[in-house]
């Protein structure tokens, strides 16, 4: 037990507990942020979205990297980077969608009435 204290005491001492704490806020903040936006339609809350998501790409890169260095090659992350780079260019390709669509106006039509 005193090991296992003495181990927790190295991590909080250390720091790296308060440095992935913050960057958790943070990465919450920016969720919390998109989720608002995205509520209320706005158009950079979609870029937002875009943006958060594909910043985790390089993260799996990393761990695809690092699995295949110093352990046994996995194919559940590759899976789940193949998703994550799906889910990016599918909304990219949304939004590139709307944007021509707003750019086009809408043609007039004659109506006749009696």
């Amino acid at each position: 037990m005193i090991f296992l204290l003495n181990k927790l005491q190295d991590v909080l001492a250390g720091g790296a507990l308060r440095a992935t704490g913050i960057l958790a806020l943070f990465y919450c903040a920016v969720l919390f942020t998109e989720g608002i936006g995205v509520y209320m339609q706005k158009r950079w809350a979609e870029f937002l979205m875009i943006f958060a998501t594909g910043a985790l790409i390089p993260l799996e890169i990393r761990h695809i990297w690092h699995r295949l260095i110093f352990h046994r090659p996995a194919l559940v992350p590759v899976i789940i980077l193949l998703a994550n780079c799906f889910i990016v260019w599918f909304l990219y390709m949304v939004l590139r969608r709307d944007k021509a669509e707003e750019k086009t106006a809408p043609e007039r039509e004659l109506i006749e009435t009696r």
